[in-house]
């Protein structure tokens, strides 16, 4: 896959399933062996005279259904003799099919199905279904209609996915933001969990999930590279720290020592959160633009108005902090600009009129607060990396003190030493987890974002393993 190809979702194709009447059944069967097309489901009927299809009011009276993964048999199964027989499976694999089946549009002896591939897998799905005599025909999307989104499922777009389904669906339209968010992600946990010891066994630990070695860690295999990207991300911040199980001078300190220099590491927290901040309006910017044009995109919260007002916001700040006056005009003026793009659409919004007016100047200043909370919040970067640094402090400072009184003495600061260090490792990286999510969801998906698509879900039924004995007569 190319780079690019890896920032969008996987283009899709709105299809046209054609087949002889006769034939509906063989081409259900492979389209759902296939599992590469979501099909429409047909609308429940309003009075619901019409009734369940045979195999679906069959299945609604197995209590076991729930819990059997349905399969298809290649030719229609007897639905009594395979209840009796205990293959439940087929006669809920029946009941998918019946209910696809209702969803076809029938025109003299051809039946038509609808709905969504991947454009890739279109050429494959058309040479299977050629055999049965049918045809696969592509359509142009219908207005208003937005396509199901499927994220390309491989690199480290694999790993990092879940970060962002967790939050929302990407919208078919816009950029795919997993494999930025997860740089992003590791950036903020390295930052808080800054220890080069700690960081290594991280490394260990998604080394042993990658081996397969533990069934336990099995289930976590898929995600052994993100574990390893975020050790990696503590050893580099905890050698900037000259952290190695706390401050041992194992290591010397390449930037500054967190407990000697806290201002400064706040500063900096606040700093990377402000080019965080200004990465998730770029990316914002550009999903609006893909979402709606330059109109949506110039007036938008999170496009480029809103970005245009944090610019002006953050450069105006650190002019005053770095006393530039010629600079906070600078800022002054870009501020403004944005202040004037925000508003406009949020009066445009809101209805215009007096009314209108006064709900926009509302939301405009709870914008504006918003910003400045939504950068101190990334304070919290340096914060917890000074409690993760003072914690292995304490456990240090007693392990050192211990060490020097004898026998028990040693063997007792041994055991401190490694207690302390576990309990760290445990608690540290578990609050710098949660505390990285809780930025990457609040603070720069809330920009990236400004709807949910619709997951992609193929129709996946496969073909049954084994002999099917409950056959027609």
């Amino acid at each position: 896959m190319r780079w690019h190809e890896a920032l969008h979702p996987v283009v899709m194709q709105r299809v046209a399933l054609l087949a002889p009447r006769e034939e509906l059944r063989n081409l259900l069967v492979n389209v759902a062996d296939e599992g590469t097309v979501s099909l429409d489901l047909p609308s429940t009927d309003a009075d619901g005279s019409a009734g369940p299809p045979p195999a679906v009011a069959r299945l609604q009276h197995l209590s076991a259904a729930g819990v059997v993964r349905p399969t298809l048999a290649p030719a229609p199964p007897d639905l009594d003799r395979c209840e009796q027989d205990g293959r439940i499976d087929l006669v809920a694999g029946e009941a998918q099919l019946e209910l696809r089946s209702v969803a076809a549009a029938a025109q003299g002896s051809v039946c038509a199905l609808t709905g969504w591939t991947p454009s890739v897998a279109l050429p494959h799905l058309a040479d299977r279904l050629a055999g049965l005599g049918g045809v696969v025909v592509p359509l142009t999307r219908p207005p208003g209609v937005t396509p199901p989104t499927l994220l390309p499922d491989s690199g480290a777009n694999r790993q990092f996915a879940p970060l962002v389904e967790t939050y929302a669906t990407v919208p078919y339209a816009d950029v795919n933001p997993a494999v930025l968010a997860g740089l992003a992600y590791l950036l903020m946990f390295g930052m808080m969990f800054a220890d080069v010891g700690h960081g290594a066994l991280l490394v260990v630990v998604a080394i042993v999930i990658r081996l397969g070695r533990s069934r336990r860690l099995a289930r976590l295999r898929r995600y052994w590279v993100f574990l390893a990207g975020a050790g990696l991300a503590s050893m580099v911040f905890g050698s900037l720290y000259g952290e190695f199980f706390g401050p041992t001078d194992v290591i010397p300190v390449v930037w500054l020592a967190p407990l000697d220099h806290p201002v400064t590491l706040l500063v900096a927290a606040v700093a990377v959160g402000g080019l965080l901040l200004a990465g998730a309006y770029a990316l914002g910017s550009v999903n609006r633009f893909r979402e709606g044009g330059w109109r949506a995109t110039l007036y938008a919260q999170s496009g480029l108005g809103g970005g245009v007002l944090f610019l002006g916001l953050a450069v105006a700040a650190a002019a005053v902090y770095g006393d530039l006056g010629w600079l906070v005009l600078c800022g002054v003026a870009v501020t403004i600009l944005g202040l004037v793009g925000v508003y406009v659409g949020l009066l445009v919004s809101a209805g215009g009129g007096a009314a209108g007016a006064a709900e926009a100047a509302v939301e405009l200043f709870n914008l504006v607060v918003r910003l400045g909370s939504n950068l101190v919040s990334f304070a919290r970067l340096a914060a917890f990396g000074l409690t993760h640094a003072a914690l292995c402090w304490v456990v240090w400072s007693a392990t050192t003190s211990l060490w020097g009184h004898g026998p028990a003495g040693a063997a007792g600061a041994a055991v401190l030493f490694l207690v302390g260090n576990a309990v760290a490792f445990a608690l540290e990286g578990l609050v710098a987890g949660i505390q990285a999510l809780r930025l990457e969801y609040f603070e720069l998906f809330s920009r990236v974002f400004d709807g949910e698509g619709v997951p992609f879900r193929p129709w996946h039924v496969p073909l049954s393993t084994t002999e099917v004995s409950c056959r027609p007569g």
